[in-house]
């Protein structure tokens, strides 16, 4: 199955955070799973690294790349298709990651409810 992680997911799994439960990330790291991650994550996390709403670490791209996700590219279509999300989330970086799991055919991997709301299979993993 692909499936594109959610930015708290991919921070969750790079840095053995306890809030997931080793069951889910094994259920992740099964062979048939292709993990996905996207720019968008690589910049949400930055943004709200420096802006201090979280805290992650300033290595976050090597973390990723060490682990071996394979990349989700944003596509000018992405951007589009986004855009004319219907409005039941306002952050850009979930809509962004919503449209590109679509043009992927990919499952967005989260613990955001809010994101069922969209016409996206979606996988939570924590709530």
């Amino acid at each position: 199955m692909r499936l594109l992680l959610d930015s708290h997911i991919l921070l969750w799994l790079v840095t053995a955070d306890p809030v997931l439960p080793r069951s889910r990330v094994v259920q992740l790291f099964d062979d048939r799973n292709e993990l996905l991650i996207s720019a968008v994550n690589i910049w949400e996390l930055e943004v709200k690294r420096i802006k201090g709403k979280l805290v992650a670490p300033e290595d976050i791209l090597d973390r990723a790349e060490r682990a071996g996700f394979g990349w989700s590219d944003l596509t000018p279509d992405n951007a589009l298709d986004a855009a004319r999300l219907p409005r039941h989330h306002g952050d850009p970086f979930d809509r962004l990651l919503v449209a590109q799991a679509q043009g992927e055919a990919a499952t967005l991997v989260t613990h955001d409810a809010r994101l069922t709301a969209y016409d996206v299979p979606v996988m939570r993993l924590v709530g």
